[in-house]
This record gives structure tokens, sequence and C-alpha cells, in this order.
């Protein structure tokens, strides 16, 4: 009975976390309902790395205390019940056919020792949480590689029913994929970046269910790690009574290693840190002796981590901060020009103490211009977001990033505000500009320019072509006063490859130091 609620509970906060996630994409309308930023804010690791890096935390991610009252109460039971990622662990674990290899001794304790060395790096502001945080993962994941990729494998096989140019056939594929257009797929195809990439570290995580059931869940997850420290004092226990004939099934059966570590253990002692509540030794108990209640237990066996090795853990994460920071983006005075952030960002450095690198910024992006970075900010900042103008720009009338930031990275800015916020400035290219360096009429960059003063303006200048005729044509130039490096001269430019016009970071209104004159 409990298993069955169990699946039903699992299942629906499944569903929710891709309504959601479906949700948190322009409708149209510069306003969102419902982002899947809502998961993030129940996150209580989170919670604790941002006040930790940044002395501060977005007023919506104090939800997360309703979940540690939860722990303390019921346990893990946002792992066992709630957790999407989990729910997909179960349903890949389902897979695996080959009879359930022995617990890893001992491996349990990895993901607190991964908690540890997140914990004091957040507390030298190093922070590096999003990496491994659950939600922050499977959002990433699903935003940057896996709906794009769902998206392609839709569109391509309804375009090659429709290419087969069957009659019938046609007519039924056509009003299914107009089904999946207004529900399941995104307005245009997005495109992005290390999708591939993020995109196999999200299937190998997954994968490592056909290794070991939750492999990921038992041994990495550094959320299931803090909710494990609290739930070690919860109020609900779980005995064992006399009547136990020692079989072994509860153990076999436990998801994440909580009873005795091994299967074939008698079932008595019981690590509550590991319990995610799934309640499955209480089903599959054929002496039913197995409860769960409010009650003082005597077989609860303690986290055993090591002193040595917590110390090793939190060293790691102290040498962590200055080893990420030993680079030139560090040095005071430079920044690397293709760097661009989205309009409301804060400063560089109190930034990346807040970027949890969940990717629902690049979600929402309606041009497609938001990318993960890899190395443009350092180890320290990837898979944060930057502006690729080639691919995308910043959209005059958009505010969206803003609003689904969970950490407050990405300040929510009034449209009046943003649209006066700079987050780069416009470079002209005179060797590659066609009125420069190939004496033709180009006044592209001037008509897309979406300030209410275009910040592009023409000087009309006389020019000798090959064939010495004189030409009169407009030369385009930059308002250093005016331009807000949006990106769409550069994004709409025609000369292809290196475009003729570019956005870099200089200028911005986050920094102070980084403009063109001091």
């Amino acid at each position: 009975m409990m298993r069955r609620s169990r699946i039903i509970s699992q299942g629906i906060f499944l569903l929710l976390f891709i309504f959601l996630f479906l949700q948190t994409e322009s409708k149209g309308a510069d306003e969102l309902g419902y982002p899947v930023r809502l998961f993030l804010d129940f996150d209580p690791l989170i919670l604790v790395t941002t006040l930790l890096a940044a002395h501060a935390a977005s007023i919506a991610f104090y939800l997360s205390l309703i979940m540690i009252v939860l722990t303390a109460v019921f346990g893990r039971v946002f792992c066992g019940w709630a957790c999407p990622l989990g729910t997909l662990h179960n349903m890949i674990g389902v897979m695996k056919k080959t009879r359930e290899r022995a617990a890893l001794t001992n491996w349990y304790r990895f993901k607190y020792f991964i908690l540890v060395f997140l914990l004091i790096s957040s507390l030298f502001t190093l922070q590096l949480v999003g990496i491994m945080d659950p939600l922050s993962l499977l959002i990433r994941s699903f935003s940057i590689s896996i709906y794009p990729l769902f998206n392609s494998a839709i569109r391509a096989s309804f375009d090659t029913a429709y290419d087969l140019d069957i009659s019938a056939l046609r007519d039924i594929t056509e009003s299914v994929y107009s089904f999946f257009k207004n529900t399941l797929l995104s307005f245009e195809q997005p495109y992005y970046q290390q999708s591939i990439f993020i995109g196999l570290i999200f299937f190998a995580i997954l994968a490592l269910n056909l290794f070991q059931r939750r492999f990921w869940c038992r041994y990495l997850c550094p959320l299931g790690a803090l909710l494990g420290v609290i739930s070690r004092y919860s109020l609900l226990k779980r005995s064992v009574s006399e009547g136990c004939t020692s079989c072994g099934l509860c153990s076999r059966e436990c998801q994440d290693g909580a009873i005795s570590g091994e299967p074939d253990g008698d079932g008595k002692a019981w690590r509550p840190a590991e319990c995610i509540a799934c309640r499955n030794c209480d089903d599959i108990c054929p002496a039913k002796v197995v409860s769960f209640g409010f009650r003082k237990d005597s077989e609860a066996v303690p986290i055993d981590l090591g002193r040595r090795r917590i110390i090793t853990s939190a060293l790691a994460g102290l040498v962590a901060v200055p080893l990420m920071r030993s680079t030139a983006l560090s040095k005071k005075g430079y920044s690397e020009p293709t760097l661009i952030r989205p309009p409301g960002s804060l400063e560089e450095r109190d930034f990346l103490e807040r970027c949890v690198k969940c990717g629902e910024c690049m979600r929402v992006c309606i041009t497609n211009g938001l990318q993960p970075t890899l190395l443009e900010a350092g180890l320290e900042g990837i898979w944060t977001p930057m502006l690729v103008s080639r691919i995308g720009y910043c959209e005059y009338r958009c505010t969206l990033c803003g609003q689904v930031c969970p950490t407050g990275a990405i300040k929510r800015l009034p449209l009046e505000e943003k649209v006066k916020v700079k987050i780069g400035l416009a470079m002209i290219d005179k060797g590659r500009c066609l009125p420069y360096a190939q004496s033709q009429a180009c006044i592209v960059c001037e008509e897309v320019c979406p300030t209410a003063k275009k910040a592009i303006w023409f000087e009309q200048t006389t020019v000798t072509d090959r064939e010495g005729r004189k030409l009169l044509l407009k030369q385009p130039h930059v308002d250093l006063d005016l331009c807000i490096g949006c990106g769409i001269c550069e994004t709409k430019c025609p000369v292809k490859g290196e475009p003729a016009i570019y956005v870099i970071s200089v200028g911005e209104s986050r920094s102070r130091e980084n403009q063109v004159l001091l």
C-alpha cells in the first residue's frame, strides 16, 4: 500500500516539475506565470550555500525552511516521495534486470564529503553547489540538452512524415503536430553550446542506475546528504519487533542501503540518515514486524565519517577557492570581453557568489542568445549565462531572465529601468563593414537598433570605387552614451562568419572598472 502511494506521489511531483518546466517560457507577454524555480525555492542546500557565499538570499528561498521542518519530522521524505531526479533514477533502475549487487561498503560517505566541500568553499565565497545540486542539475540538463533534443526529434519526425506526401497520413500528423506545438514544443527550436556535453553528463548519471539502483542518491547527492544530517534526528522512527526472522528481504529492498548497509543484514540495524522513507521494508516484511512511528529507536546506526576524512574534505573546499581564482580573470582591471552577462546581473564577483547555474535564464531567453559558459568565466563560473550575440540578441522589451533567477544573481528590473541598463558596447570592424571596406551601401545595424534615439548614427561620405566612380555612402558610427550592448546589430549583421559589428562587455553598467573611459 505504501509503495503504491509513494509511486503515485513521485509521479505527481515529476509531472508537476515537467508542467512548471514547460510553463517557464515566454507565452508572448513579458510575464511568467509558474516558473520551475519553485522547486529551487524549496531547496535548503541552495539556501544554506547562498547565505554562506553571498550573506543574502531571495525571500522565496526561505520556503526551504518548510523542507527542513518536514525532514526534521518525517526524515528524507523529499528524496523518496517528491524529488523528480530521484523518480527518474527509480524509472531507470527498473531497467536493471540483473541481480542487485551488494552495496558498496561505506561509499555512502562520499556524498557527505561532497557536502562538506561545498559548504566550506561557499563559506569562502566560492559558489559551486549548482554543479552538484540535483534540482539545479536537472533543470540545467532539461533546459540545455534534453528539451532541445526532444524538440528536434519531434519536429524531425513530423517533417519526415510530411515529406512522405501521403494525404491520409499528413492529415493525421498535422493535427497531432498542432497539439504538440500548442502544448509541449517550444515556439522555435532552441540551440545551445555544450548541449551534447551537458546531456552526456546527465545520461551518464542516469546510467549509473544500471550499475546500482539510485547510485547518485546513495553515494553522490549533496542535497540528500544535507537532508540526511537533519533526518538523523527526525521524529519518525523505524522499529523492528522481536518476531524478526532475519530473512534479509528488507535489506535487499531498501532503496538507499539504509538497513544494515548490506543485502544480507538482519534488518534491525538502521541508518536514519540514509533512509528515504520509501517504506519498502514495511511492505515486504513477511512477518510484519517492521513499523514506523513517532517513538525513540534503539537500533539507529550513526553516520560514521571519520574525523580525518571530514578535515580533508574541508581543506579541499578551502584550497579550491584560491586554486580556481588563480587565473587572469581575477586580476584587477582585467575582464573577458566576450563575457556579456544578462541585464540586471550583479557585479561579477557578487554574480558568481549567487548564480547556481540552473539554466532557467537561458531557458526563457526568447532569442536563444543566452548560452552556458565553459571557461569564459573561469572554472568557477562554468555553465553560468552569457550573451552570444551571433546566436541571439537581448530583446529590448524583455525582463524574463530576472523573473526566473532564483538567487537574485540577476535582479528583476522594471522594463523602464531595464532598457537603460548597459550590458556591453558595440564595436565596428571597418575592415569588414560593407560601407567602409567594400564601398557598398548597408544600413542594417541602424535600422534594427532599438534605442529610442538610435545608438548608431551615419556619417555621409564620398568614396571612390575601383572603377573611379564617386559614391555617396552612409558609414556607421556607435554612440558610446546610447549603446546598451543588446547585440541585435551583431545578430542581424549581413556579413557572415565574423560580423562587421560586434558587442563586447566593456561599458557594462554593473562594473565601474570595465569602461571605455575611466
